[in-house]
């Protein structure tokens, strides 16, 4: 199944490469014009969901959902170094019946990339990106006990130096053998479990205390590949896939995040949109209860969310 996805994540990249390259004599003419400076700019979506049911036969009950999305970018260019950065946030909350609200989306990604002109669109580069949630999270519902995260629980910050292929601002594919993956699991409860794959508790013989990690550093390869393509006036897509590898353990195993954003607009203030993630890391065990009452299953899962809003949009800056 593993090999099954990155197999159709690889060609999805292959086959916007290609796109690339047919067009190279156009693109270089496009380059040789852009000037340099700031170019900022983004993405914010509002969405609020109602159901309110009276006397009804069907029966049912009352909800509320709100959800906000952003994607910001700010990038630099100048000269033959190019600096650009991006921001995405994301949250929302579902309240059913007579409980109170609970998490149904939670994300804070910053990415900086530098890069230095190596000719025909390579640049020597370097990157850095940050990922965690905003607040606490929980197996079940408002149930303390469950908790399975929280801010900087875990936390992700990923360190590459490699090259990047970047004929364009539509398409960057970033290459980078030496890079350090670092994993935070600031909070004691979680990492005294081993969760999100640091050292769990364990007691020393000679002194009797018990010890734990906090954090876990991976040494390993990495690969990012970012597409964008406006599709009609009013459409457009975007995707963003991580791959990283760790040298000492498991290297076969890939870590996979994979975003994709289709945006609709319907007029100036009103959007549909639609977000997908994909995540495998094989250092995160998700436990898969069963219904017979038997062990459930406990490993590393592919985890897949999907999101449709449909509410207020606002662009900002640039195009």
């Amino acid at each position: 199944m593993k090999r099954f996805i990155l197999i159709i994540l690889l060609l999805s990249g292959l086959n916007s490469f290609t796109q690339v390259a047919d067009s190279e004599k156009k693109l270089k003419k496009l380059r040789a014009d852009s000037a340099d400076g700031w170019e900022k700019g983004g993405l914010v979506n509002l969405n609020f969901t109602q159901v309110s049911l009276t006397n009804w036969a069907a029966g049912g009950q009352n909800s509320i959902s709100t959800a906000g999305f952003s994607s910001l970018f700010s990038n630099y260019k100048k000269g033959k170094s190019t600096w650009d950065n991006s921001l995405v946030l994301q949250f929302g909350q579902v309240k059913q019946g007579g409980k109170g609200f609970i998490k149904s989306d939670d994300r804070l990604q910053f990415t900086s990339k530098f890069g230095r002109d190596a000719g025909k669109f390579w640049y020597y580069a370097a990157l850095l990106d940050f990922q965690t949630q905003f607040t606490v999270g929980y197996a079940e519902p408002n149930n303390s006990a469950t908790k399975i995260s929280d801010f900087m629980a875990p936390a992700y910050f990923v360190g590459a130096l490699g090259m990047d292929f970047k004929p364009t601002n539509n398409f960057a594919l970033f290459i980078a053998p030496i890079t350090a993956k670092y994993t935070v699991v600031g909070d004691d409860s979680l990492a005294f479990r081993g969760a999100y794959g640091v050292q769990a508790h364990e007691v020393d013989g000679n002194s009797g205390i018990t010890n734990f990690e906090n954090t876990r550093l991976e040494i390993g390869g990495y690969l990012r590949l970012m597409f964008k393509k406006k599709i009609m006036e009013n459409i457009s897509y975007q995707t963003n896939l991580g791959l990283f590898s760790n040298y000492a353990n498991k290297p076969q195993n890939m870590d996979i995040n994979w975003d994709n954003l289709l945006n609709m607009k319907v007029n100036k203030y009103i959007s549909a949109s639609i977000t997908t993630s994909l995540i495998y890391d094989d250092d995160v065990n998700i436990t898969i209860s069963k219904d017979d009452g038997s062990t459930p299953k406990v490993g590393p899962r592919t985890q897949f969310k999907y999101v449709l809003g449909v509410g207020l949009a606002f662009t900002l800056g640039d195009k």
